[in-house]
């Protein structure tokens, strides 16, 4: 019975500790998160700052995983190249270590608990008053990973691993092996790491295993460096329904890792055994040391650290190599007809944290306004196309487009909804309404686009003649919509519309309202006075009608972007 509640303590330690780094890392970005993300976008203008920007974010956020699947988004946007990403993993790869420097503070032979309940006090506090809350949402999960590793840390000790028998047979049977024990934990490590889906676990229990002298110091490193595979196997899973750039950026950090490994297992023992030398301790391998806990578990952070810092510094300099070596393995495809049809930024899935993954929603709406302007120049083409072969495909080219329009809308939506359920500040869920009315506006401009090639495809089935007049307020109206949606484009890609660009969009849509209502008069008058005859009329206040049905859809997402921005 005491056995079984020992080990249900171990799980949940374990549980807590990662449970609490998620919490500490979602409050943190939703502290800073767009900062981050502007940061990360501005200051990598060559290799060593990309280095160090990658590191800083990681190491602020808790959570390369984050920082990876970022920067990888903002290669796909065009807003850093292949090689500056590289760069940023990089520093994301000395950044992750800061992880084990907390544990070591967090787990040595100082009891925390009572810290750490003062701690929760004082975070339930924040959280209950509202005052910083997102400060007290970081403070519990600061709470909750030391009283995790604390817990850990006891558990191991009260449950003396070192005097179970079948414990140190089965480590000292599998440490024996030489080099083939090396291989055989760097495996587990990746495997669990990957299982997991928490380097940060692993690295704990590693700990754990090293301080109670059950584990040999060299295979514990053997297992830390099996984590750093295994976290690249996470980015590279998430990457298989992504971009091309995206897939290179995740195999950049995977070919990264393995080559750190495979130079660092040629001198594996030389290194291992100066790093011990740095804390004054003997090595041996293939056998426990019998050194204090907290020395223990700061020899694997310094390896930790030690490792990265070093592939970094050999790396750095053939980061171009690394580009060409990973095109090569990730080769560009022909392109695809149904292209358009794919969602470009999101389709890889939520990334860490829904706080970060308002970006990618963004740049995905972003697209989709794209892609709705599309199908207001091929209107303009389709309205002038006289070969009906032609008009043909057109029309079937506007006709995917929206059914393009529904799938983005509902994709998109899925998407924000899930971001939703996360744990997001209220300034993030009011933003996320906002998304939604956007997304919705815009699947509005792609129906009104296709009611507007069904009435020109019957004005042209049915040979319908417009004078001259109507083909130049038809041509009128077109173009006030377009620049209206161009407006409306620009406007998304930036995230904001100043007070005197607003004003023009705004005078822009009364003027299409009120040249809409002229048309509809003089149509009235032309149609008594045998201009044309009524059908015809009817024809071309559908279209009139329509384009200015379109011009209010796209108000209505000026104004949500103008509303999002005033509320920042």
């Amino acid at each position: 019975m005491q056995l079984a509640l020992q080990i249900i303590t171990l799980i949940g330690s374990v549980a807590m500790l990662m449970y609490g780094m998620k919490v500490m890392s979602e409050s943190l970005q939703k502290m800073a998160g767009s900062k981050l993300s502007n940061v990360l976008g501005t200051m990598t203008t060559n290799r060593f700052s990309g280095v160090l920007t990658g590191a800083f974010i990681t190491a602020a956020v808790q959570s390369s995983t984050a920082t990876t699947v970022m920067t990888v988004s903002f290669v796909s946007a065009g807003i850093l190249s292949l090689a500056q990403a590289i760069s940023v993993i990089m520093g994301a790869n000395i950044g992750t270590t800061f992880t084990a420097w907390i544990m070591v503070l967090g787990g040595g032979s100082f009891d925390l608990r009572l810290v750490v309940y003062a701690t929760i006090v004082l975070a339930v506090a924040l959280i209950y008053t509202k005052r910083n809350a997102n400060l007290g949402d970081f403070l519990i999960g600061l709470s909750l990973m030391l009283l995790g590793l604390t817990t850990l840390k006891i558990n191991a000790t009260e449950m003396h691993l070192d005097q179970m028998t079948p414990v140190r047979n089965f480590f000292m049977a599998t440490s024996s092996w030489g080099y083939g024990s090396y291989f055989l934990y760097l495996l587990v490590g990746g495997i669990l790491t990957f299982a997991v889906q928490s380097s940060a676990a692993i690295m704990a229990i590693t700990m754990t295993l090293c301080s109670t002298h059950v584990l040999p110091i060299d295979m514990g490193i053997a297992l830390v460096l099996g984590e750093n595979i295994g976290t690249t196997i996470t980015s590279n899973v998430v990457a298989l329904s992504a971009s091309v750039q995206a897939r290179r950026a995740a195999m950049a950090h995977l070919v990264f890792n393995l080559f750190g490994v495979i130079w660092v297992l040629c001198v594996f023992r030389w290194f291992v055994g100066g790093v011990c030398r740095i804390w004054g301790v003997d090595f041996t391998p293939g056998v426990p040391s019998d050194v204090s806990p907290d020395k223990l578990n700061a020899i694997l952070a310094t390896f930790h650290t030690t490792f990265n810092v070093t592939n970094t510094l050999i790396l750095i300099w053939f980061i171009p190599l690394l580009e060409k070596l990973v095109t090569l393995i990730i080769p560009s495809k022909p392109e695809q007809k149904d292209t358009d049809s794919q969602l470009r930024f999101i389709s890889g899935g939520l990334m860490s944290t829904s706080e970060l993954s308002i970006l990618q929603a963004w740049k995905e709406i972003h697209v989709f306004a794209i892609r709705t302007q599309r199908m207001v120049g091929m209107i303009h083409d389709l309205y002038y196309e006289k070969d009906s072969a032609t008009f043909t495909k057109i029309f079937s080219r506007i006709e995917k487009y929206e059914g393009i329009c529904d799938r983005m809308e509902y994709e998109i939506a899925q998407y924000l909804n899930q971001v939703a359920d996360g744990r997001l500040s209220d300034q993030s869920k009011h933003e996320v309404h906002k998304m939604l009315r956007i997304v919705s506006e815009l699947e509005s401009v792609g129906d009104a686009n296709y009611n507007l090639s069904r009435y020109i495809r019957h004005k042209h089935e049915s040979n319908i003649q417009y004078v001259e007049d109507q083909d130049k307020n038809v041509e009128m109206m077109l173009y006030l919509v377009s620049g209206a949606e161009a407006k409306m484009v620009e406007a998304l890609e930036h995230g904001k519309i100043s007070d005197d660009t607003f004003l023009d969009m705004t005078n822009v849509e009364n003027e299409i309202n009120n040249f809409r209502d002229e048309l509809k008069n003089k149509n009235m008058q032309d149609i008594t006075d045998h201009v044309y005859d009524y059908s015809t009329g009817v024809n071309y206040m559908d279209i009139i009608l329509e384009l200015e049905k379109m011009a209010d859809y796209i108000i209505n997402v000026d104004e949500a972007v103008y509303e999002h921005k005033h509320d920042k």
